[in-house]
C-alpha cells in the first residue's frame, strides 16, 4: 500500500510539472523523457561536484572541448570527437592547441570564448575550490589564450593520455557568470542551483526533492536535440524508481538490480539494454580520526586491522546471493568497464580464522565473553555509513555487519540521505562508508581522484609514496604492455594496503520505454548521447506533446 501511495503522489507531481498547453508539439522534435532517479544531485556546478547524478545533468548542460568517441580509446587523440573545439593540433609534444567553434553560445546568448576555457582550467586547479579534477590536471602546466577562439594547453611532460586529461575533466564554464564568485564559496554558489551552460539542453527548473527539468536548445551548435524535454524524477530508492517505470510514469532507469530486471522483462512496453558496468562498490576505511583529519584513526590507521576485516569478508558468497550472476568480485577498485581488470592479482582471500589471528595479535581479544573483542577497556567496533537510496548497499551493510560480528567486531549501521552523507565524508566525520563509484573510462583519472594524496574524493586519506610512484610509472608508460604492467603494480599496492574492501562490480542493465528510438548508451556515461535519441511522431504520448507555459 505504501508503494501505491508514493507512486500516486509522484503521478500528481508529473502532472503538475507537465502542465501547459497540450497538443502544441507535433513532428520530429517533440518528446519528454522522464528519467527515474533515486536521490538527486548535490549541486550543478562541475568543479564542486563528484556526484554521479549531477554528472548525468552535466553531460546535457555543459560541453567539453572534445568528448570520447565510440571506441572508448583514451590514448592519444584519435578516439575523441569534436565538441566545443572544431579542431586541434600539436604544436610540439607538450603543447596542444584547440580552435573553438565560433557558433557556440552560452544559454544566456553570450558567445563561448577561449577565456572561458582558461578560466575553467584555473577554477579546477585552484586549491580553494578543491575540484575532483584537480589531481588529474597536475601535469597541465598552464592554459593560455592566443585569440578569442584559440586556446593552448602547455604540459609539463609528454605522456599517453595528455589529450584525455585536457578534455575529459573540463566541462567549460561561463567566466562572465562565475568570475566574481569567491573560490572558497563555489560549493554554495547560487549558480549551482540554476546553471548556465553551452550544451544542447538548458536548465529550466529544479524542484528540491521532486524533479529537475531541462529543455532542448533548438539552436545548439552541435545540432538540435530530437527530444525536447528531459525530466529527472527523484525517488526515495530504486524500488520506487522501477515502480514508476512499470506504471508508465517514467521512461528510463539505467541501473536495474536482478529482482527488478525480472519485473521489467515481463513488461511489454520496456526494452532492456545491457552495457559494461561503469560502477564499482567498496567499503572505505577512514585512516584519520573522525572529525579531526590531523590525527590517525584509532583503528583504521593500522593496516593489519584493515587487512583483517578484508579477510573476514566472504565477498564471493555475498555477490552470489545478491546479484545472481550480474556482478563480480573485483580484484581491486575497478569496474568491469576497464581493460585493467586482472584476475591474477594477489587478493586477500576469505579466511575468518586468519582475520581472528590478526586481530588477536593486535591485542583485540574477547576478555569478557560478550562476543565483541576489546582492548584496554575499549570495544572493537565502528560506525558504517550507507545511503538510504541504495537498496543493495543497505543489504550489503547488514551482510557485512553479520560477517564482522563473527570475528568479534561490532558494527553500527547508519543510513543517511546522500547530501548528509557527502557532508560527513567531506569533513572526515566517519569511520567507514559503503561507496559506489561511477568510474571514468580510464583508470588514470578515477584512481587519482579516489586514491592519490590530494585527490578530490580521497575520503580515506590514504597516502603511500610507493603507491604514488607506481601510479606515476603506469600513467607515464608509452606502450600498452608497459601500461598494463604498471597498472598491475598500482592495484597490487592498493590490495596490499587495504584502504578499502572491494565488494562488487556490476554488469549494468538499463530499461527504456519502447517508444524511444536510436538509443545508444555509453558505458562510462549512459546519458552522454541522449541528444541523439528520439521519439518518432507516431509514438508520441500525451506528455510528449506538452508545451511549457
Amino acid at each position: 500500500m505504501r508503494t501505491r501511495v508514493v507512486v500516486g503522489v509522484l503521478a500528481a507531481v508529473v502532472a503538475v510539472a507537465a502542465c501547459g498547453r497540450r497538443g502544441g508539439c507535433t513532428g520530429e522534435y517533440c518528446g519528454t523523457l522522464v528519467i527515474a532517479a533515486p536521490g538527486e544531485p548535490d549541486i550543478l556546478l562541475p568543479p564542486a561536484s563528484d556526484d554521479a547524478r549531477a554528472a548525468a545533468v552535466f553531460d546535457q548542460v555543459f560541453v567539453k572541448l572534445a568528448d570520447l568517441g565510440p571506441s572508448g580509446n583514451t590514448i592519444g587523440d584519435a578516439g575523441f570527437v569534436p565538441e566545443l573545439a572544431e579542431k586541434w593540433e600539436w604544436d610540439n609534444p607538450r603543447t596542444l592547441t584547440f580552435h573553438l567553434n565560433a557558433a557556440a553560445r552560452w544559454h544566456d546568448g553570450r558567445p563561448v570564448r577561449a577565456e572561458d576555457v582558461a578560466f575553467t582550467f584555473d577554477v579546477n586547479t585552484d586549491p580553494a575550490v578543491n575540484s575532483p579534477a584537480r589531481a588529474s590536471l597536475a601535469r597541465v602546466r598552464r592554459v593560455t589564450t592566443r585569440d578569442s577562439l584559440t586556446v593552448v594547453f602547455h604540459f609539463s611532460e609528454a605522456y599517453p593520455e595528455m589529450f584525455y586529461d585536457a578534455v575529459h575533466h573540463l566541462r567549460i564554464l561561463p567566466a562572465h557568470r562565475l568570475r566574481t564568485v569567491p573560490r572558497d564559496q563555489f560549493r554554495t554558489a547560487p549558480f549551482g542551483r540554476a546553471p548556465v551552460g553551452a550544451g544542447c539542453y538548458r536548465f529550466v527548473e529544479w524542484r528540491a526533492g521532486q524533479s529537475l527539468e531541462l529543455a532542448a536548445d533548438s539552436t545548439c551548435f552541435l545540432g538540435r536535440p530530437h527530444i525536447r524535454r528531459l525530466v529527472w524524477r527523484f525517488t526515495p530508492d530504486p524500488t520506487v524508481a522501477v515502480t514508476q517505470l512499470l506504471a508508465g510514469e517514467a521512461d528510463v532507469f539505467e541501473y536495474l538490480s536482478p529482482p527488478d530486471l525480472e519485473r521489467v522483462r515481463a513488461a511489454g512496453d520496456l526494452v532492456t539494454y545491457p552495457y559494461a558496468g561503469p560502477y564499482y562498490t567498496f567499503l572505505v576505511f577512514n585512516l584519520r580520526t573522525r572529525g579531526d583529519t590531523t590525527l590517525p584513526h584509532p583503528l583504521f590507521a593500522d593496516r593489519e586491522i584493515r587487512r583483517a576485516l578484508t579477510l573476514a569478508t566472504d565477498r564471493q558468497q555475498m555477490v552470489q546471493s545478491v546479484f545472481a550472476g550480474l556482478a563480480k568480485v573485483p580484484p581491486g577498485p575497478m569496474p568491469l568497464l576497464w581493460a585493467t581488470w586482472d584476475s591474477t592479482l594477489r587478493v586477500l582471500p576469505f579466511d575468518s580464522a586468519a582475520a581472528g589471528r590478526l586481530l588477536g595479535a593486535r591485542g583485540w581479544r574477547d576478555h569478557d565473553g560478550d562476543g565483541v573483542r576489546d582492548r584496554d577497556g575499549q570495544k572493537l567496533g565502528f560506525e558504517l555509513l550507507t545511503p538510504t537510496t541504495s537498496v543493495i548497499r543497505r543489504q550489503y551493510a547488514r551482510l557485512l555487519q553479520e560477517q564482522f560480528r563473527r570475528v568479534g567486531v561490532a558494527v553500527e549501521i547508519t543510513e543517511l540521505d546522500n547530501n548528509v552523507m557527502t557532508q560527513r565524508l567531506e569533513t572526515g566525520n566517519f569511520d567507514a562508508v559503503l561507496m559506489s563509484r561511477l568510474a571514468d573510462p580510464s583508470p588514470t583519472s578515477s584512481v587519482a581522484l579516489v586514491w592519490l594524496a590530494g585527490g578530490g574524493s580521497n575520503y580515506s586519506h590514504y597516502a603511500n609514496p610507493v603507491f604514488e610512484e607506481a601510479y606515476a610509472r603506469a600513467t607515464g608508460a608509452t606502450t600498452r604492455e608497459a601500461s598494463m604492467h604498471g597498472w598491475r603494480a598500482v592495484f597490487q599496492q592498493l590490495i596490499d594496503d587495504a584502504p578499502g574492501i572491494w565488494l562488487y562490480s556490476q554488469q549494468s542493465v538499463a530499461a527504456i520505454h519502447r517508444r524511444v528510438a536510436d538509443v545508444r548508451l555509453r558505458p562510462d556515461a549512459p546519458y552522454a548521447l541522449v541528444r541523439t535519441w528520439r521519439i518518432p511522431p507516431d509514438r508520441l504520448i500525451d506528455r510528449d506533446r506538452v508545451e511549457r507555459r
